[in-house]
């Protein structure tokens, strides 16, 4: 399974199960998260990468995976994102980097499953397992 397919139906899952928990505190902090992200003074877009390269000062493998997701859906572009990366190096220091490198490989896996370019070998397999997860949800949304 591809890590991109496996990371977001994990994080699915589990949000669905806190959740339902119905704990108040917890729904409207997921709530503050969902609203701070939308376009307001500043565009989706700029807040994106504004997320990632805090999660990445801040060492958080996951919030930098979904701030990647996030940042590949605004179409950001490598020279935008290395830029961003050369940021968060800075700011962070040297112990950002293992973080810095776990997301570069993760960016050219959401690259490869998208099509952006073609996919090497080592991200093949796993672009394919996403493209067949992602026909398969179409065709059962479409039922």
């Amino acid at each position: 399974m591809s890590q991109v397919t496996e990371f977001n139906e994990y994080r699915e899952r589990m949000n669905a199960q806190i959740l339902a928990a119905d704990n108040k505190v917890i729904k409207r902090f997921f709530n503050l998260d969902t609203n701070t992200y939308q376009a307001g003074a500043l565009d989706v877009r700029t807040k994106e990468m504004l997320g990632l390269a805090c999660s990445m000062v801040l060492r958080c493998d996951d919030c930098i995976k979904y701030h990647l997701g996030k940042c590949h859906e605004e179409n950001i572009d490598d020279e935008q994102l290395y830029e961003l990366f050369a940021i968060a190096n800075l700011i962070g220091g040297s112990i950002v980097i293992p973080h810095f490198r776990r997301a570069v490989e993760y960016w050219e896996i959401l690259k490869a499953e998208a099509g952006a370019r073609p996919a090497s070998p080592e991200y093949a397999a796993e672009a394919a397992a996403l493209a067949a997860h992602n026909a398969a949800h179409r065709n059962a949304s479409a039922a």
